[in-house]
């Protein structure tokens, strides 16, 4: 008798492992506990999709650079005499405020501002090296003082200015802070931890 209770009480256990096991199975998976600091990974975009993704954004940072091409790099005779280098941060942008013309006012400091706008929204969604808000500065300054050089130096009636290279750099900023933050972080972000459950050891 005492050997078949025995057998009844191995049997029920086994199959109560048995049930754990399934249950155990249909749990959702876990996450990390709040305060732990680590988080499960979301779904990362394949590499398809960051491919055409940079590939687009490529294509309008050249459309961009031949539109910024027409705009700053041609001729212009007749102002020739009147344009000068202006290598003082805050000068043209102070002579621009003090102009009668309201509208003039705006066209030029609002354009400049509207012109470094793509570079916060696309540079972000090249890759990853190129997010970040001190990247996005960076690149913005050095493409402009390019621009800037040379429009001073090869191009008839145009000068260069240190102030078009400060507002092209606040609207590369509001565009990144405004969506190419967000729309580069979705199509390039960062690899996280993943969150694993500790086991206690099993004690000998």
């Amino acid at each position: 008798m005492r050997m078949r209770r025995r057998d009844r009480g191995v049997r029920t256990s086994g199959g109560g492992a048995a049930k754990a096991d399934s249950a155990a199975r249909d749990m959702p998976p876990r996450t990390a506990p709040p305060g732990t600091g680590e988080e499960t990974p979301r779904r990362r975009p394949g590499r398809v999709v960051r491919a055409l993704v940079a590939l687009v954004a490529l294509a309008g940072m050249v459309v961009f650079a031949i539109a910024l091409a027409r705009l700053t790099l041609n001729t212009s005779p007749a102002s020739a005499p009147l344009t000068h280098n202006n290598l003082t941060p805050g000068s043209s942008i102070r002579a621009y405020l003090q102009q009668p013309g309201f509208v003039e006012t705006v066209k030029q400091l609002g354009g400049n501002v509207a012109l470094g706008v793509p570079f916060g929204i696309l540079l972000p969604l090249l890759s990853r090296r190129t997010r970040g808000l001190l990247r996005v500065s960076l690149l913005t300054v050095v493409t402009m003082l390019v621009v800037e050089l040379i429009q001073g130096a090869l191009i008839t009636g145009r000068a260069f200015d240190v102030d078009d290279v400060l507002l092209n750099t606040a609207g590369a900023l509001l565009g990144y802070l405004a969506a190419g933050r967000r729309m580069g972080r979705a199509v390039h972000p960062r690899a996280r931890r993943r969150w694993r459950r500790r086991t206690p050891r099993s004690v000998r």
